[in-house]
């Protein structure tokens, strides 16, 4: 798989350079969260205590209203944290400031149910536009880059299409190669499979599995697909804002 990424940055100022090779990428502690204020303040995270190891595809799942999507939220530097601590690749988000997020962000990707893509962009420019949080770390290989992912997720003959002319599902696979593109350390994702057929979305999560498996990528991700559960290392269910389930899964033997 390494012709498919851009060369990670390994610099002594990144986060990851930060960590130790067995030190957990995300480490939750005492977490608690609130929305609105005066008397419409409402908690939707009670004291969340939570460690993902390195090269992990965990899943997040739980009701609507549950607090899944808050947690990823926070943990992916989307929301300021409010009251406890969440350690990210070396670093400490309570209290961050904006260059350390920004920072922690080009180590990252983000896969979210809306594709939102650029309708005056190709399937191709969409995935670069990836790559622009990394700024000095873009290289020429970029087009090859993208070009092997969406070739990956089935979308090879489509490389030079707009937007308009993709169906949804294709649509959300372009979102996909544009999150992966980068070679993050940590991929959010929220609802990744939601726009896709059975078939698409075996092909998107297997991916996300490979990536643990031969690049120590982590993945975070929030979902409702059941077809997808058996490629989980690691199922977590939430109720009301509480962890109430965490289940570790046997190993997964698919291909």
């Amino acid at each position: 798989m390494k012709s498919i990424f851009l060369k990670r940055d390994t610099g002594p100022t990144t986060p990851a350079s930060a960590t130790r090779a067995d030190e957990p990428p995300i480490v939750i502690e005492g977490l608690n969260h609130w929305f609105g204020s005066g008397e419409a303040r409402k908690q939707v995270l009670y004291d969340l205590n939570l460690t993902i190891e390195r090269g992990k595809l965990v899943i997040l799942m739980g009701a609507s209203g549950s607090g899944k999507t808050t947690l990823l939220t926070l943990a992916g530097c989307l929301r300021t944290v409010q009251e406890g601590s969440v350690h990210l690749l070396g670093h400490e988000l309570n209290g961050a400031d904006e260059d350390l997020l920004v920072t922690c962000r080009r180590q990252m990707g983000f896969i979210f149910q809306a594709h939102n893509l650029h309708e005056s962009l190709t399937a191709m420019q969409n995935v670069r536009m990836g790559l622009d949080v990394h700024g000095a770390q873009v290289t020429t290989d970029w087009q090859a880059a993208a070009s092997h992912l969406l070739t990956l997720l089935g979308l090879g003959d489509r490389l030079d299409y707009l937007p308009g002319n993709l169906s949804g599902g294709q649509k959300q696979r372009v979102a996909v190669a544009r999150a992966l593109v980068g070679n993050p350390y940590i991929v959010f994702a929220d609802e990744p499979t939601a726009a896709l057929d059975k078939e698409s979305g075996y092909q998107v999560v297997h991916l996300l599995k490979q990536l643990g498996t031969e690049r120590n990528t982590t993945t975070f991700m929030v979902t409702h697909d059941n077809r997808i559960l058996e490629m989980a290392d690691r199922i977590i269910t939430m109720e009301e804002g509480r962890i109430v389930k965490d289940e570790i899964q046997d190993g997964w033997q698919g291909s």
